[in-house]
């Protein structure tokens, strides 16, 4: 390889840096804690008092379960790029295609986690019970936590297409296993479908597809196990 060709190439990441930036990324995303440890805790579905009255009173803690979704959409950002420079040598043109819908869908998710900072303030703001009462601010807030879940479940068919996708780039690659690429774009169409049944289709009985999407873990731990070891490629791409 030309000297020339070796320092465009230093310039950007190796396929081993990209494989390892991804994995440990998607691995240490936090809104896990935040979707099965806190809001479990403090949202009582069907009882927007409750809740109001468990966020007021736990602020820190809903803080906390924000945090951990912004930290997530801040690793979706790293891994976009990761995932671009891992699979250019596939189809440079595709691969940054899918990078721009991961980082739409950070985008629709991070414009949907906002309704949980203006509930926040609400509710930590003791003005606004005394200019709405305590009915209207109820209704508020069941307005704007209902809005974080709309907002977010668009932005998942979003991020269905960047999966499926990804997983097509995945099947066409040489140096990652294939299964993996059937996985991730099966599981793509499948929350493409997920998030779109409660307006085309609201009786389909499909609550086994978040429970699937579990499955995507599989990609991560590849790239932190096996990752280290995916050869280079031969020249400049």
């Amino acid at each position: 390889m030309s000297s020339a060709n070796q320092a465009n190439r230093n310039e950007g990441l190796t396929l081993r840096q990209a494989a390892l930036i991804a994995g440990f990324s998607y691995l240490l995303m936090p809104v896990t804690f935040a979707e099965f440890y806190v809001f479990p805790k403090l949202l009582v579905p069907g009882n927007i008092e409750q809740t109001a009255q468990n966020i007021a009173a736990h602020g820190r803690l809903f803080f906390v379960a924000i945090l951990c979704h912004f930290i997530t959409l801040t690793l979706d950002v790293i891994i976009a790029w990761a995932l671009y420079a891992l699979l250019a040598p596939v189809n440079r043109s595709l691969s940054l295609l899918t990078a721009w819908f991961r980082l739409v869908y950070t985008a629709v998710a991070l414009s949907g986690l906002l309704n949980l900072v203006t509930v926040f303030r609400l509710l930590h703001t003791p003005d606004y019970l005394t200019l709405f009462g305590a009915q209207q601010l109820h209704a508020q807030v069941k307005l704007l936590l209902s809005s974080f879940r709309y907002d977010f479940s668009m932005g998942l068919v979003i991020f269905g297409i960047h999966l499926a996708l990804l997983g097509y780039l995945i099947f066409k690659s040489s140096y990652i296993p294939r299964i993996l690429g059937i996985l991730l774009s099966l599981l793509g169409i499948g929350w493409i479908i997920y998030c779109l049944s409660p307006y085309l289709y609201p009786t389909a009985p499909l609550g086994f597809i978040p429970l699937a999407g579990f499955g995507e873990l599989l990609f991560p731990l590849w790239l932190v196990i096996r990752g280290w070891k995916i050869p280079e490629p031969p020249a400049q791409y």
